[in-house]
């Protein structure tokens, strides 16, 4: 396990990179990241004043834990350029760069962010947010290890899918998966999508629990509400830690006396089974420690 991995990403909070005022708000917001947008919340005529805002906010350090990402304009759009240049410069943890669709993108941005002379610490993040990046999840996944993380970008995912919003995303279902098996094949993070109604926590709550069901690290979210639920929702339960030590407890004690079968409650436990219970005290004494 990996420390790109280990780190805690339950909660991924966008923040409008032109709002002032956001960005301060932020330094007290318990988000596991923060992505600082200079895409979809900044308006054309505002993205330059945005990219020096944001860049003046990561060299700050004044938000703790939080790991700060920038979200970038796209390749191929008059500001990507600018902004890789600035976030070399800035060096924040990561760099999130919307609707990667193939290896080749995942080598020019990190050969555009080395060529700038971005920090080694500065990795890369992915959005899998169309038809075509799903289709190419794996060969993204594997094409540099600067990319450490896949987030998936299911709003646009849905319109060019020509699909609906619905309760349960029964049309997303599939590229979820695909990617999320990507992701886990290449050894990497991946983060579920934006729940869209901020005031609906109800329907937060059980996608974010959907989420925790298929296997994801995080989810990442837009509005400050939600920073708490998933929290909750991708951490280990108290339950989970107490399982996850009896379960190694009773396999080691197993081995110690030459037994061939260990059961806890019941049921059997294999080496897989150890595995990811020492995940689970990994990612909760991380939580717990900061």
């Amino acid at each position: 396990m990996t420390d790109a991995t280990l780190r805690p990403r339950r909660s991924v909070l966008y923040m409008p990179g032109a709002n002032a005022r956001a960005l301060e708000k932020a330094k007290g917001i318990d988000a596991d990241a923060l992505v600082l947008d200079l895409e979809d919340a900044v308006a054309p005529d505002a993205k330059a004043e945005a990219r020096e805002r944001v860049c003046a906010a990561v060299r700050s350090g004044e938000y703790g834990h939080r790991e700060l990402m920038i979200r970038v304009n796209g390749l191929g759009t008059q500001w990507h350029d600018d902004d890789i240049a600035a976030v070399a410069a800035a060096g924040p943890d990561g760099v999130v760069v919307p609707k990667v669709d193939s290896a080749d993108d995942v080598r020019r941005l990190v050969g555009s962010l080395e060529a700038a002379g971005a920090p080694e610490h500065t990795s890369l993040w992915a959005m899998i947010e169309t038809p075509t990046a799903v289709l190419h999840a794996e060969e993204i996944a594997t094409a540099h290890e600067r990319l450490t993380v896949l987030v998936m970008g299911t709003n646009d995912l849905v319109n060019e899918l020509q699909a609906l919003h619905v309760p349960g995303r029964a049309p997303m279902l599939v590229p979820l998966s695909v990617a999320l098996l990507a992701a886990r094949a290449a050894g990497k993070v991946i983060l579920d999508g934006v729940y869209n109604d901020v005031r609906d926590a109800e329907g937060f709550a059980v996608e974010a629990r959907q989420g925790r069901e298929l296997g994801f690290d995080g989810k990442t979210l837009i509005h400050p509400s939600q920073v708490e639920p998933a929290n909750v929702a991708f951490a280990p339960s108290e339950s989970d830690v107490e399982h996850a030590r009896t379960v190694i407890a009773a396999f080691t004690e197993a081995r110690a006396k030459g037994l061939g079968v260990v059961t806890v409650d019941g049921r059997l436990v294999e080496n897989l089974h150890v595995r990811d219970a020492e995940r689970v005290l990994a990612l909760h004494e991380t939580i717990t420690s900061r």
